[in-house]
């Protein structure tokens, strides 16, 4: 994947996951966030930054996180 795809793909996930309200969120909101972060850079990545990967990515890693918070 090239830098210039990249980087912007991680500077949105970033901002998306601080400027969150994790104060009034609960541990599932929580790991739904952050699954979508991970699930969408990863998605960039695989698809060499395609807008379909990226935004199957982060909604196939919201859905793992929204599993995985749902048992703590």
């Amino acid at each position: 994947m090239k830098m210039r795809t990249l980087i912007p793909a991680v500077l949105i996930t970033i901002a998306a996951t601080g400027c969150a309200t994790w104060d009034g969120m609960s541990s599932r909101e929580k790991s739904a966030v952050i699954g979508a972060g991970v699930g969408g850079v990863a998605g960039a990545v695989v698809t060499d930054g395609g807008i379909l990967g990226t935004v199957g990515g982060a909604a196939i890693g919201g859905v793992i996180g929204d599993q995985v918070g749902k048992q703590r």
